[in-house]
């Protein structure tokens, strides 16, 4: 094989600096560069350096807070049931997709806890190394002095006459250094070599503990969050004026536990909702119709203890036995009484109405399984202050009670109760049911005001719609949630350690100084040199501060700043 040439006619093979493998070189095919086979364990190794890597924990920390935003624009069954059935109501269609994907409990889907993991596993892999290291690195003592300050960017240098120093001024000079560096935080070390005397002083190994702090603290917000979401629970009731709520399994209206929750445990007391108090803003005026303020009066009852009255806001909620109870909304429950053809009384309760506009036009549910001659049930729309559209159908025109209208529509046949499947109060399924009245019956809906008695068709019996008092005549009702999270606390305070952390190691500078004195002929020449790890736009004025500082205590003109 004829040696291999370069462009200009070189004989490179020639060339003993050249390796044998260059690019430039004719090689055997036996003499190529092969790249090493990995294998499983290889791979699995590079698998977990890249997951474990600062890297990976901040974009799955970033895909974590996308994963999230679902839970903000969905309604999750976990906290807002209601929510989650309105929802399906108003999209039947696109419903049964979104639920499988798990858009309505996103804390709790297969792909939100994927990345949850994988995020806990990323950062307990980065936080151990660092850990190890950064104890190293405390424990080793501060670097020798350089040999040549002057090629460091900040550099000052000062010089004492012979004539004013001590004896032993060079020694004196890289004391007072000393002293002055460890009064000011720095990690102080002496060296002395070669006639010269220095000091080498670091700072700023609180800014990789506030790292380190906040990215434990971050692991410790995700444990409190796994483990403490096992024990927590979160339930929903609906609590009408002059009822009470009992904390028993069997008197809420949704429940959703933790994974080691089975309901039996729950603390001993009852909630008994006196009074609901809210204010409208006044026709006429800016923001008519907005509510200005909610109030729910309680009286709290336990085992043992005194009746303890309490008032519930919206985002002020009251504890008690370590659970949250919370005000999520409010609306009306008007009392209506049904008896059938004999006069016998079938149904008589308080029924809440959802609200579904902003001027309470409320739909309410009721279901009458027994005490008629077929099952009936009726969809019913209260308007507090009844108006009519231009279409003829009614509205409400303001939230509060001035003009208080219902109307309601009858079904009968089955009603899907005595086969066991359960069914929500707040809904009714009217596909097979016979409607008797509004819609295309040509028969009117019932329409009653407080105080009023209808009949039902095909002559069942009456419905009354009772009148509570002249100035209140419906009853209002409250939706509360109760909530226990033990992990609260621990969320908490490894927030504000993850806070103070971070606060740590973003304004903690990581700086090196040293100072190095050594007698000349024309007397001793004293250096100053600082260098910052990362960006530090205060390491000069850092330098010439200590240097100024230094050259007073000496009593010798400080050098010039920001010039070496």
């Amino acid at each position: 094989m004829s040696p291999s040439r370069s462009n200009t006619g070189t004989d490179v093979t020639a060339d003993p600096l050249r390796p044998g493998d260059h690019a430039d070189t004719d090689v055997d095919a036996a003499t190529e560069i092969t790249q090493p086979t990995l294998g499983i364990t290889g791979w699995l190794r590079w698998a977990w350096r890249q997951l474990t890597s600062m890297r990976t924990a901040l974009v799955l920390l970033l895909f974590l807070a996308i994963a999230a935003v679902p839970g903000s624009l969905f309604p999750q069954r976990s906290a807002d049931p209601n929510g989650v059935i309105q929802w399906e109501r108003n999209n039947p269609d696109v419903f049964p997709l979104a639920d499988a994907v798990g858009l309505f409990d996103v804390y709790l889907s297969p792909w939100f806890s994927a990345i949850y993991l994988l995020l806990f596993t990323s950062l307990i892999g980065c936080v151990i190394p660092r850990a190890k290291h950064h104890y190293k690195a405390l424990r080793t003592r501060p670097p020798r002095t350089p040999a040549r300050l002057s090629r460091l960017s900040e550099y000052r240098e000062v010089t004492i006459p012979v004539g004013d120093a001590q004896p032993d001024v060079a020694a004196h000079a890289v004391d007072v250094a000393a002293e002055q560096l460890r009064k000011s935080g720095y990690r102080v070390e002496r060296y002395d070599a070669r006639g010269a005397a220095s000091v080498s002083a670091e700072r700023g190994y609180l800014r990789e503990t506030g790292n380190l702090i906040f990215h434990v603290a971050l692991v410790g917000v995700l444990v409190s969050v796994g483990i403490g979401g096992s024990f927590a629970y979160t339930g929903q009731r609906v609590v009408v004026e002059g009822t009470t709520f009992v904390n028993a399994l069997s008197d809420y209206s949704s429940f959703n536990p933790g994974r080691f929750v089975d309901g039996t445990g729950l603390a001993p007391y009852s909630l008994t909702l006196d009074d609901f108090q809210v204010s409208y803003r006044l026709p006429g005026t800016p923001g008519a119709g907005q509510a200005g303020d909610f109030s729910a009066d309680v009286t709290i009852r336990q085992p043992g203890q005194d009746d303890r009255p309490q008032n519930v806001i919206v985002n002020y909620p009251i504890t008690v036995e370590g659970d949250r109870i919370y005000l999520l909304g409010n609306g009306y429950a008007p009392t209506l009484t049904i008896r059938d053809a004999a006069g016998e009384v079938v149904y008589s309760e308080s029924q809440p109405f959802l609200p579904q506009d902003g001027n309470m036009t409320s739909l309410g549910i009721i279901k009458i399984p027994d005490g008629l001659p077929e099952q009936v049930g009726l969809v019913g729309f209260f308007y507090p202050t009844q108006g009519v559209l231009p279409s003829g159908a009614f509205t409400s025109i303001y939230p509060d009670v001035i003009n208080p209208v219902m109307t309601l529509n009858v079904f009968s046949g089955d009603l899907g109760i005595d086969d066991g499947t359960p069914r929500s109060v707040y809904t009714l399924e009217v596909d097979g049911l016979t409607q008797h009245t509004g819609g295309d019956t040509a028969v009117d809906s019932l329409e009653l005001t407080p105080g009023a008695t209808v009949d039902l068709p095909n002559g069942w019996g009456t419905i009354t719609w009772e009148e509570v008092t002249a100035e209140e005549p419906v009853k209002r009702f409250a939706s509360l949630q109760i909530q226990r999270d033990p992990s609260s606390g621990w969320v908490l305070a490894f927030s504000v350690l993850a806070t103070l952390g971070l606060f740590a190691g973003l304004f903690v500078p990581r700086r090196r100084l040293w100072v190095k004195a050594h007698t000349t002929p024309g007397g001793v020449h004293v250096e100053y040199a600082g260098l910052a790890r990362g960006e530090d736009p205060a390491l000069a004025r850092a330098v010439d501060e200590f240097a100024a500082r230094h050259a007073q205590i000496l009593g010798v003109e400080p050098p010039a700043k920001g010039t070496p």
